[in-house]
């Protein structure tokens, strides 16, 4: 087994939603990022890719090209997923934390597992995200962003 971890942020900006496992969350601003800057995805291909030794979500698609401007996050997760089954692994489970004060992941939480099972092939049961604050302490206590955390065990098949 392999055990991987990731971590991402964003700055909040422009916009009226925000990207959270796959899922459009309603929110009085977006996030800047040059693709879709869905921080549990980016995260949890962070801990993906950690757990398989390959690097890091920059390696594998570079904020510097053009082609991956706006690009669902999605893709992203659907890139680590194949690597981690071509590798002869399966997912054990993933552990997902969002990072914020706003917005309320609550309401959103199942249907972002359902997304995040569905793109990884695996059964809800192995899929778990959740979300805390930081008592309004640090930048995303204040508003400024959002992050997330993400750990994975991955399993021979």
């Amino acid at each position: 087994m392999r055990i991987g971890q990731g971590f991402d942020v964003h700055t909040f900006g422009d916009g009226d939603f925000v990207m959270l496992g796959g899922v459009r969350v309603p929110h009085n601003r977006g996030v800047v990022a040059h693709s879709d800057g869905d921080v549990v995805i980016h995260a949890l291909c962070d801990a993906i890719f950690g757990a398989l030794a390959l690097g890091d979500i920059g390696r594998h698609f570079p904020p510097t090209q053009e082609r991956w401007r706006d690009a669902e996050s999605r893709l992203f997760l659907h890139h680590a997923a194949q690597l981690m089954r071509e590798r002869g692994y399966a997912l054990g489970n993933a552990d997902v934390t969002v990072i914020c004060e706003a917005p309320k992941v609550g309401p959103h939480a199942q249907a972002m597992r359902e997304c995040l099972a569905e793109v990884l092939g695996c059964d809800i049961d192995r899929v778990s995200v959740k979300a805390t604050t930081t008592e309004h302490l640090g930048f995303t206590g204040r508003g400024e962003g959002i992050a997330a955390q993400a750990c994975v065990l991955l399993v021979l098949a």
